[in-house]
């Protein structure tokens, strides 16, 4: 397929109000052109897209090769914002699809998307990392994580559950695709070959045909012991920093809040859980709450909680959100923070912002936020604009630790 062959699938809310974009977007029209926004929708970098040139050549090339005339039971992977859902349900309302994601945001994005083009979720189904995928899918459509362990688990998956008859289509930036990467489609399913590039976008053909044992052994959890503790920590595959605890960790753990003990502790942007289990190892009478978009995150911190202090688990709640958008307002006196400034393979500040206006929110009335980022990030000027107030506690040359305390007005 060529880069002139490609038709445009998707426009964003800015674009909509282009009249150079106008297109039949009547709910019953086969051609229309698909309004798509990043999930939540009030992020401030509008400029970035909810969809990139990997999803309109993976839909392109379905379309081409009419694989969805037999009406497939469609498995999507990975689909960040719902791009490819999207598409398929508007293409055929009575497709099944099943779609697996990590990301609580991306199951979110894609039911706003489907929402924004008044489409029906009925024939869709939303499963997360953890679940087991459907034995009867005949396509998958596969989008390539950054994380090669989430990788390979996912495609033992796949050959574990599906036959080797299915059709097999991954995608990605080009730039993303290695021969590295395509060696573990080799090793983790069988034959594999690639696209041309198309406006710098990848397909990846495999077949599952590897009959080694090998293949379909599903890689165990990730563990290493919590330095300066006697605490073993366990990872799963698309945990943040789950080889080793991650250096910007190291130092907030040195610089935690005092006096927490019978407070309530929200551990926002979770990952495996480390930052609570310090503060539950030093203050046995606090109850803390986990919050993180990550399915498996969320499950990691759960299992180092039940594996190192398990007489304290009652005192935790787990929970997969967007930041705090569940969690009760003045219902905390201390959030601590790592805040992520990524989301997919998309540099912003937007997440920061979010979760310390859900902090100021959240807490009580003298309640402290309490974060750890790189210097350069200069978040002592968000949390002035939103608390008032941000306090230096520590700093090295790469990060400093801050507190900002929600005052009573």
């Amino acid at each position: 397929m060529t880069e002139s062959a490609q038709q445009p699938l998707f426009i964003s809310p800015e674009q909509s109000n282009n009249t150079d974009h106008e297109a039949d977007n009547s709910p019953d029209s086969t051609k229309r052109i698909l309004l798509l926004e990043r999930f939540p929708p009030q992020q401030v970098n509008r400029s970035l897209q909810a969809w990139d040139a990997a999803d309109e050549y993976l839909l392109n090339y379905v379309t081409e090769q009419d694989l969805l005339t037999e009406k497939p039971h469609v498995l999507v992977m990975n689909d960040n914002f719902g791009a490819l859902a999207n598409h398929l349900a508007d293409v055929d309302t009575e497709l099944n699809i099943s779609q697996v994601s990590d990301s609580y945001l991306s199951q979110q994005g894609t039911l706003h998307n489907f929402a924004n083009n008044q489409l029906s979720t009925e024939n869709l189904t939303q499963l997360t990392s953890l679940d087991d995928i459907p034995s009867d899918c005949q396509l998958v459509l596969y989008k390539i994580p950054k994380s090669k362990a989430l990788l390979i688990e996912q495609l033992v998956k796949i050959k574990q559950t599906l036959p080797p008859e299915i059709v097999f289509i991954a995608a990605a930036r080009a730039k993303d695709i290695h021969s590295a990467t395509l060696k573990v489609f080799e090793q983790y399913l069988g034959s594999t070959k690639t696209s041309l590039a198309v406006k710098k976008a990848r397909l990846v053909f495999s077949q599952l045909d590897n009959k080694s044992s090998n293949s379909t052994a599903m890689p165990e959890p990730l563990t290493w012991p919590l330095e300066g503790t006697s605490f073993t920590i366990s990872n799963l595959a698309n945990v943040f920093a789950r080889e080793q605890l991650d250096i910007g960790a190291r130092f907030l753990r040195q610089h935690l809040p005092a006096k927490l003990d019978n407070k309530k502790v929200v551990d926002l942007g979770c990952g495996n859980g480390v930052i609570g289990l310090s503060i539950l190892a030093k203050f046995p009478e606090a109850s803390v709450s986990f919050f993180d978009e990550s399915f498996m995150a969320v499950a990691s911190a759960k299992a180092n909680i039940e594996r190192n202090l398990p007489e304290q688990l009652e005192q935790c709640q787990f929970n997969a959100d967007d930041c705090l958008s569940q969690c009760d307002s003045n219902s905390a006196d201390v959030i601590v923070c790592n805040p992520p400034f990524h989301q997919q393979q998309a540099t912003t500040d937007h997440i920061a912002w979010q979760m310390f206006n859900d902090s100021f929110r959240v807490l009580k009335k003298g309640g402290e936020l309490r974060i750890i980022g790189n210097r350069q990030l200069g978040y002592h000027i968000k949390l002035k604009r939103i608390f008032g107030n941000a306090k230096l506690i520590a700093s090295n040359k790469k990060f400093v630790v801050l507190s900002a305390i929600k005052k009573s007005y």
